[in-house]
């Protein structure tokens, strides 16, 4: 019997691909209709994503292939979902998030920051969530939480080390003054080992030596404070991607699903208007995550963690001076890093200033036609994005300046500030196939009359309050998408909830915008997103520690998206009336 359940185990991906489609089948048997095929590509792509059983990618070409064969779309209309605005604002965005990396500069922002806000551990903290989640706003979480994690574990390193060295010192009479916590939970813990495949890491070994009481102590208080910052830097990194439309492809989603099921929606959603609604939400998470994840490992000695009126330490010196170092070998900024500074600044400002809603923007006169947009942020990102290989990372040199003969006569002309090797190399195309997939199945969704059908389904909860209807879509939202991927779940749920909105006359935006934010409020588990799966790796967590600080923080992000829903979202998107793009559009359920 054991060896049977082994067998399954290990062959399960094989058994969900074959039993599950053999399972759905009476469904488009039984009821022949467009409504019912696309439910069974529906359930079949829910299933394969949630499990993993296919690639996403992959999973993300299945409309690709049964729309047609079902006559639910032909094969060209179908494609054309898989490349629009949306992909190519994603495309565009990552070109500058890939030169960023090449060149550094988020390594040398993230120093700077943290040689700012010293290293008293509640400075720490907030400094390592505040750089997170700015760099997340820009580049992939997982990049941002790939090179923060390893910062963070050398500076407590730096900061345990010099603390024992002084313990020992003064035969432990002195403790230190600038952390105490108020529980001591976790197994005293007797070494601190380096991984050199991971950085510095802060994990467990069992020493043998004699183990006095404060050494016990200490190395208890730094196990604790090293899980604080692991949680920190993983936690502000999916909270800083919701703060820009190109942050988390779960904004893209929507961007792309408003644009596809409500044509005449006028750029409702743009970068302007995402980071107006978003970015006060995200620093009200921000700053609530901090002090929860500090309370949780630090106490309430806020006096004490913050070192007001104390100078600094050795202990603190020397760890400042591990963080200095960083950056010192970083040296001064090259033409490289300065130029794609410019781009990005550039880029940042045309996205804001393109049609920010509030007033006309650069496009509004220029290319603009009978209130069709020609100009797109995803224009606007290529446009920058193909910048970066017109510029040479290195000022060319005349050969009349070159002292060296050698020189002169093997000079080379500089490489640009990204190259097609480093594209090929590091851009994520299965991102690409995957928002192609999600507008493939909302225009599937629409085409069918499924979206429609089921719109009017929940017709009844016109009943219930428009802010009730917000919290219960948040809380399952933020329920599923810590068991599946953040992009399925926004996927398979906005174009119901869309129809959902029209069929009870709110606005679609009402249900769609807490549905796209939520399902990046991926806390509680170490597979639930990437970001967490880094700090995980690290051996310093454990999954009840990540269970216990993320429970408590999705209900945070619960209650910070619908404060940030009913306040000022609702003067921004004007959420409180029935929009006309949304009457034009509305699909007529079929009887």
């Amino acid at each position: 019997m054991n060896l049977f359940l082994k067998w399954i185990w290990v062959n399960k991906n094989y058994l969900i691909m074959f039993l599950t489609p053999l399972l759905l089948l009476p469904l488009p048997v039984v009821i022949p209709s467009k409504e019912a095929g696309c439910a069974f590509v529906i359930g079949l792509m829910a299933i394969f994503w949630c499990t993993e059983a296919l690639p996403l990618a992959i999973t993300a070409l299945i409309p690709a292939v049964l729309f047609p064969m079902m006559k639910i779309m032909d094969s060209d209309a179908v494609c054309n979902q898989y490349l629009k605005d949306s992909n190519m604002l994603f495309v565009g965005g990552l070109l500058i998030a890939l030169a960023v990396e090449q060149w550094n500069l988020h390594k040398r922002i993230a120093l700077r920051v943290l040689l700012i806000v010293g290293v008293k551990p509640a400075l720490l903290m907030m400094g390592f969530m505040g750089t997170t989640a700015f760099l997340s706003m820009w580049i992939s979480n997982t990049a941002t939480t790939a090179m923060m994690v390893p910062i963070a574990q050398a500076v407590l390193e730096q900061l345990s080390n010099s603390e024992a060295e002084a313990q020992a010192d003064c035969e432990g009479a002195h403790q230190n003054p600038g952390y105490e916590p108020e529980t001591m939970t976790e197994k005293p813990k007797l070494e601190l080992t380096d991984n050199g495949s991971n950085g510095h890491i802060f994990q467990v070994e069992e020493g043998t030596g004699p183990v006095t009481n404060s050494s016990s102590a200490l190395r208890n208080k730094y196990t604790e404070l090293s899980k604080g910052m692991s949680l920190c830097v993983c936690y502000a990194a999916s909270i800083g991607g919701t703060a820009t439309l190109t942050g988390s492809t779960t904004n893209l989603i929507l961007k792309g699903q408003v644009d596809d099921l409500f044509k005449n929606n006028n750029d409702v959603v743009n970068f302007a208007t995402w980071f107006a609604f978003s970015f006060p939400n995200m620093i009200l998470m921000l700053f609530l995550a901090w002090f929860w994840l500090q309370w949780m490992y630090m106490g309430f000695n806020f006096k004490e963690t913050f070192g007001c009126g104390k100078e600094r330490t050795e202990r603190d010196r020397k760890a400042y001076n591990v963080i200095k170092e960083e950056h010192n070998k970083l040296g001064r900024m090259t033409f490289a890093e300065i130029g794609v500074l410019i781009i990005f600044i550039v880029l940042v400002l045309l996205w804001f200033t393109r049609d920010p809603g509030f007033m006309k923007g650069w496009a509004t006169d220029l290319f603009k036609v009978e209130n069709k947009q020609y100009v797109t942020d995803g224009t606007v990102a290529i446009f920058m994005g193909m910048v970066l290989f017109f510029v040479p990372s290195e000022l060319p040199r005349f050969v009349c300046c070159e002292r060296d003969q050698s020189q002169r006569e093997t000079f080379k002309a500089p490489k640009a500030l990204m190259t097609w090797d480093v594209v090929h190399e590091k851009m994520p195309w299965n991102i690409v196939l995957l928002l192609g997939g999600g507008f493939a199945l909302a225009k599937g969704s629409e085409e069918s009359g499924l979206s429609g059908w089921l719109g009017q389904k929940l017709t009844p909860l016109q009943e219930i309050p428009a802010p009730a209807t917000a919290l219960i879509i948040c809380l399952l939202v933020a329920l599923f998408t810590e068991c599946s991927s953040n992009v399925a779940t926004t996927t398979l749920f906005l174009p119901i909830l869309a129809s959902m909105a029209q069929a009870i006359n709110l606005n679609p935006l009402y249900v769609m915008l807490p549905c796209t934010l939520c399902a990046s409020m991926a806390f509680m588990l170490p597979v639930a997103t990437p970001p967490n799966a880094i700090a995980f790796s690290y051996k310093n967590l454990k999954v009840i520690d990540m269970v216990k600080a993320g429970s408590m923080l999705n209900i945070i992000g619960v209650l910070c998206i619908n404060l940030a829903l009913n306040t000022w979202g609702m003067a921004l998107f004007h959420l409180d009336t029935f929009p006309e793009w949304a009457k034009i559009n509305s699909t007529s359920p079929n009887p």
